[in-house]
């Protein structure tokens, strides 16, 4: 299901009730709606992730393991670009990259800052910044800096097509075809 969250809790009810299997793309839940949604993991399997994206989810990976090594010193940073039809902002990607950084970081969301403007005075040493761009057809791009003194580490992914979000969804579903109820997630299906 990629639809809304209101809808999402209607069909992972509907799946609970027949024991089927459900694949969730969807973003944009409130935390009552979350958890109501990870409580059908009790009857079905459940595979939730913000993006299906195979490059995608390789690129949380990615930024788990630098985001440990370059914690201290460097200064991180979230910009994401989609279609100017986009309804959220920042994404549901944007919004699971930052989740990612303060796990691997040890900070909170205190530490977090959305977008800069006017006369803010030096950046904190523990903030993170996640930003957002909206234009033309921009299917999805999430580009984390890591600036440091002297030098800056860039991690990209972009989507060109729509197609790879459909396969990486197939590929979930797959997965889920032979697992008992509980809570999965793209970094299982890639074994990641």
């Amino acid at each position: 299901d990629f639809s809304s969250p209101a809808n999402t809790l209607r069909v992972a009810e509907y799946c609970a009730r027949q024991a089927k299997a459900l694949v969730v793309g969807t973003t944009g839940f409130s935390t009552a709606e979350k958890s109501a949604l990870e409580g059908f993991a009790d009857r079905i399997p459940l595979l939730i992730a913000p993006n299906m994206s195979v490059g995608e989810n390789l690129l949380f990976h990615l930024v788990e393991q630098a985001a440990r090594s370059l914690r201290d010193g460097y200064d991180m940073e979230i910009v994401e670009a989609h279609h100017h039809h986009k309804k959220d902002a920042p994404s549901g990607t944007a919004m699971r990259l930052k989740e990612v950084l303060l796990a691997a970081t040890k900070r909170t969301e205190t530490d977090v800052v959305y977008g800069r403007e006017g006369l803010i005075g030096a950046r904190p040493a523990h903030e993170i910044g996640v930003h957002t761009l909206r234009g033309g057809d921009v299917v999805g791009d999430h580009t984390v800096y890591f600036f440091g003194d002297g030098e800056r580490v860039e991690l990209t992914h972009r989507a060109s097509s729509r197609n790879t979000f459909a396969a990486g969804a197939l590929r979930a579903a797959a997965y889920l075809a032979g697992q008992s109820p509980g809570l999965y997630h793209m970094r299982d299906v890639l074994n990641i």
